[in-house]
């Protein structure tokens, strides 16, 4: 008789580390993330495996030892690159936190982001996982952790990424900005509604066709991907907040539990009730 199957393993731990940042690490064999967005910076890497992902328009083969850096509202999906399945660690990193470590407290932050989503840098890696077991060895010691995040962010952000450039200013950009932030806006004070792109597109003042493209550009992310994002932060807020997760779907938006679930889960990785259970550990 020949062996049953290997089962799918899938499995995934949170911890909260310093400064609002969340340390996930996950094994997929099967599972695959939809398209998503993240409010604040993802900083991970990949320690097993090959986590093949498309972003900007482009596809990557984050290897053993990659480094995969997402910043706030950058749409990507997810998935194994072989059937050998993936394992990686990843912090979620509040764009706040981020901002005050490369600049003084009180002063105004120009934006710095990363300019690739994958990149190899060992040395990098290297840090980010002795960091992170380190971090988990004290989890008392929330001075000493959030300076030592601080300083591996800094340097991250020194190696791997930039100051967006002045932009070539052309007729009706300014306008066109001003217009895609209301949209943004509107998402985020109205996600618990059913938004059509009628909606926002009355809202931008631009038919539906040009609102969706010129979101797009402006958020590197469609309009439904970020609604998407927005409720499942949402979630997770109430969830964290000890809410009952059949009270959880109508308060963001969603249509009913069977509904929050499978976008939570395309978002997360992890069902909502799973999220819940992993937080309480």
């Amino acid at each position: 008789m020949h062996p049953p199957p290997a089962r799918p393993v899938n499995d995934t731990t949170f911890s909260a580390l310093a400064g609002g940042v969340t340390l996930m690490q996950a094994s997929f064999t099967d599972h695959a993330f939809e398209r998503h967005s993240h409010d604040g910076f993802a900083i991970g890497v990949t320690t097993a495996g090959v986590q093949r992902f498309r972003c900007k328009g482009a596809q990557y083969d984050s290897q053993v030892g990659d480094l995969v850096l997402f910043n706030p509202d950058e749409d990507h999906d997810g998935s194994a690159g072989t059937a050998d399945g993936f394992r990686y660690a990843i912090w979620y990193v509040p764009d706040a936190f981020v901002a005050s470590c490369i600049a003084p407290e009180g002063e105004r932050a120009d934006g710095r982001y990363f300019t690739r989503p994958c990149v190899t840098d060992h040395r990098m890696a290297a840090t980010f996982a002795r960091l992170s077991s380190n971090l988990l060895a004290t989890p008392a010691e929330s001075l000493r952790a959030e300076t030592l995040l601080r300083a591996f962010l800094g340097t991250m952000l020194a190696r791997h990424g930039e100051r967006p450039g002045a932009p070539v200013v052309r007729a009706g950009t300014f306008a066109a900005d001003a217009r895609m932030a209301q949209v943004r806006d509107y998402i985020r004070m109205y996600f618990q509604r059913d938004i059509t792109v009628a909606d926002l597109a009355a809202v931008a003042g631009m038919s539906r066709t040009h609102l969706t493209r010129a979101f797009s550009a402006a958020y590197h992310t469609p309009p439904h991907v970020y609604l998407n994002s927005v409720r499942v932060a949402h979630a997770c807020t109430l969830i964290r907040g000890g809410m009952p997760l059949a009270a959880v779907a109508p308060e963001c938006g969603f249509a009913d539990q069977s509904h929050l679930t499978r976008r939570f889960k395309g978002c997360v990785g992890v069902t909502p009730s799973g999220w819940r259970d992993r937080l309480r550990r």
